[in-house]
Formats: C-alpha cells, structure tokens, sequence
C-alpha cells in the first residue's frame, strides 16, 4: 500500500488562495491562471485538478471518477481530504473529474433545473496542456468582445456537445480544464466559436 499524498502544505491558507484563483477563472472565462499553492497530488491527478477537489468537494458533494481516475490511490485520497462519496454514475455526480478519453464528455452528468439551476454538476477535466490546440474564440459574461483558447488533447466533437450544453442555459454542465498546475474556466454561459 502506498502512502497517502498530503495534498496542501497550508490548508487553511492553500485552500483559500486556490478557491480566490478558481473564483478569477470563472470571472473571466478563457484565463488561463495559476494555483497559487504547493500540492501533493495523487495517482494520475495533477495539481490544478488536485487543487480545484481539495477546495471546492467536500462531504455534501459527491463526486464521479473517471476510469483513469478510478484507482486506490486517487479514491483514497479524496475521501481522506474530502470526505466525499464517490459515486459509479455520472448522475449523481456534482463534481466529476475526466479526460479527453470521455465520449460524449458531457453526457449523463446533473444539468439542473429551471427552478434549481445550481444543481448542476462541474466537470474538471484534464487535459495534456491549455495552449497548443485548436484556436477557438469564447464570448459571453466576463468576456470584453472575445476571448482567444487553445487547449489541446480535446476531440472536436466537445466543442458540438459544449453548444447543445450552452443552449440548455440557465441549466448546463459547467467545466473546469486543468493542466499541470493552470486552470482555465468554461462557465455554461460561454458561447464558443471554432
């Protein structure tokens, strides 16, 4: 048996800094930005996806595992810092975390409802790096005009599920890609342009 990653040097303080960073992500959607903390990661996690679970899951917020994710280490990890139930269906899931692998990505997770919007589920999904890929141009709240993204590793078919999920809105499936230790935000709000 392995031991058990630390995850945050600094909880009290990591966790606020990363949460102020995620915060900027979905404030200006496209941003690339930093986790402004020191992580001990597990399994095939990276920081920024390490980051964005140790801040924002917790008891009350179960979570989906993708199969890269499904491992002893990563699980036990998540339910020792987060005390969150793992779930084996996309539906039950408010946090879900992936990879490009994932056909349809979107398919299956909580999009909310019309009276009860916020019960829709984040997505962190990771990805070989956000820049690199296809250019791709994101309008919406948060954005002056436009903004520019290239993130790499995704099939082009998200970028069709992404439209069928933004017209959902005000319900839809938020996502947060993650690479190394950079985040970058796409609120279900984002129209994108390919």
């Amino acid at each position: 048996m392995s031991a058990l990653a630390a995850g945050f040097a600094d909880i009290s303080h990591d966790s606020q800094r990363v949460f102020r960073a995620v915060l900027d992500a979905f404030s200006h959607p496209g941003r690339i930005v930093a986790v402004p903390a020191k992580v001990e990661t597990a399994g095939a996690l990276s920081v920024a996806a390490t980051a964005f679970v140790l801040t924002l899951v917790d008891r009350e917020t179960p979570i989906w595992l993708a199969p890269e994710f499904d491992t002893a280490d990563v699980r036990d990890f998540v339910r020792f810092h987060t005390g969150a139930p793992i779930v084996a269906a996309t539906e039950g899931a408010l946090f879900g975390l992936a990879t490009p692998a994932r056909r349809p990505m979107l398919d299956g997770f909580a999009i909310g409802s019309d009276l009860y919007p916020d019960r829709s589920a984040t997505l962190v999904i990771q990805v070989p790096a956000l820049r690199g890929g296809p250019a791709i141009t994101l309008r919406g709240p948060g954005i002056d005009g436009g903004a520019a993204a290239s993130i790499a590793g995704l099939a082009d078919s998200f970028w069709s599920e992404w439209t069928a999920n933004r017209a959902l809105f005000p319900c839809g499936v938020d996502v947060v890609f993650a690479a190394g230790s950079e985040l970058l935000a796409l609120p279900r709000s984002i129209a994108v342009e390919v």
